[in-house]
């Protein structure tokens, strides 16, 4: 299984990006995606997740301005994100939750990481 993430960049503040990270790998199911966040000097934070059941869930800091969505079709998620501020420039990892593929079970699979960051 691997995740492809794309769509990271250098945006002014009060910008947006929308990142996308598709999973490959003959999925037969993954039970949630979500985005988490690494800011240099900072531990790795959850941003956004959304499960199966189109539950969602984010990070205060971003609520409001970020959006999470999930094509179950193409086992791809987007974080959509408005409003941006200097604060949101972090590496964003994509991770997929409980993931069956034709030949196995994986718990957690990490993304390789996009780059956001954000000017004043």
């Amino acid at each position: 299984v691997q995740l492809q993430a794309s769509g990271g960049g250098l945006v002014q503040a009060g910008g947006y990006l929308r990142l996308s990270c598709a999973a490959s790998g003959s999925i037969r199911s993954i039970m949630a995606m979500g985005w988490y966040r690494q800011a240099p000097g900072n531990q790795r934070e959850l941003v956004a997740v959304i499960t199966a059941g189109v539950s969602t869930v984010y990070a205060d800091s971003v609520k409001g301005r970020f959006a999470i969505s999930r094509d179950y079709a193409k086992n791809t998620v987007y974080l959509q994100m408005n409003s941006l501020k200097p604060e949101d420039t972090a590496v964003y990892y994509c991770k997929a939750e409980r993931v069956r593929t034709d030949w196995e079970f994986n718990y957690e699979v990490w993304g390789q990481g996009t780059e956001v960051t954000v000017s004043s």
